[in-house]
């Protein structure tokens, strides 16, 4: 499949604005803003398949058991119906493809990045009733069932000394399967080299997720040269959700000037260095001086 392209400028106009706004309400939701971030990059995505993609999670939830019960439970439902019967998973492949950042072209092609597989999964399982949330591990994302914050496994129930579970962690990459302590502890430790450190386990806010799905598409685009298109619009639309890092404005000024945009590549980089001004002097300097060498080149 030839890799998707934006829609024409009006319809991303429109689609933007509709971003901010979901990203800016009380309570954003979180496949509203991935499907959005689909429409932005496939022009092919229409309102009639935004609509389909949300009636199919909508389909998914209602095929669950109803409230099976334990977390475990839950986790066995999950893999059974997504997992299994559906064969939604990932592959290493999948990371070489922008659809797996797409969560129309996920729900399609039943493969995506863990952490749109994951997207489905929380939308599913949300839908359901289950008592779920996103865990941003570093690397890899995968999703909680149960109390949040807990540590994955089993303590003590004082109430008559049986073994209670209070949180369960799946990888829906792999297809649903549930992770002991040392699955956990082993994904940390293969991703950054140091030991799980509980504060990993705590729920993911939506716009984090939405954020971190960006920068995988950016990721995907800096690898190829010759689609900095996708790096600009995934730049755009990380810029407004509320909170983002402030390095992103100088990471789309610099962007502007290798796509030849040398006059508002340098403005931007006179704005953003006024910003860093108040804390670091130098820097501030530095980034000016990327500005005059931007307008230079329009000589």
């Amino acid at each position: 499949m030839r890799s998707p392209h934006p829609p024409l400028p009006e319809r991303s106009a429109e689609l933007r604005r509709r971003f901010a706004e979901e990203a800016r309400s009380g309570r954003p939701d979180l496949a509203t803003l991935c499907l959005l971030v689909g429409a932005v990059a496939d022009g092919t995505l229409d309102e009639a398949g935004i609509d389909a993609a949300q009636i199919e999670l909508d389909a998914l939830a209602g095929r669950l058991p109803y409230r099976p019960g334990t977390p475990r439970a839950w986790a066995s439902a999950l893999r059974e119906l997504l997992g299994e019967r559906c064969g939604f998973h990932g592959t290493p492949g999948d990371y070489r493809r922008l659809e797996s950042s797409l969560l129309h072209e996920v729900l399609r092609r039943r493969r995506g990045l863990p952490i749109l597989l994951s997207v489905v999964w929380l939308e599913v399982a949300r839908r359901a009733g289950a008592p779920v949330y996103g865990v941003g591990l570093p690397g890899h994302f995968v999703v909680g069932l149960g109390e949040t914050g807990a540590t994955a496994g089993a303590e003590p129930d004082t109430r008559g000394g049986a073994a209670r579970e209070r949180q369960v962690l799946v990888d829906p990459f792999d297809g649903g399967r549930v992770l002991t302590g040392a699955d956990t502890e082993l994904l940390v430790a293969g991703a950054t080299g140091a030991p799980l450190d509980p504060s990993m386990l705590a729920p993911a806010d939506p716009l984090n997720v939405v954020l971190r799905v960006l920068n995988n598409i950016r990721a995907w685009a800096e690898a190829r040269p010759e689609r900095s298109d996708v790096t600009l619009w995934a730049l755009d639309l990380s810029l407004l959700l509320p909170s983002r890092p402030a390095e992103l404005r100088y990471e789309r000024a610099r962007l502007l000037v290798r796509r030849g945009d040398f006059l508002d590549g340098a403005d931007e980089l006179e704005a953003y260095a006024e910003v860093v001004a108040a804390v670091d002097g130098p820097a501030a300097d530095r980034i000016r001086d990327e500005a005059r060498a931007a307008r230079a080149l329009l000589n």
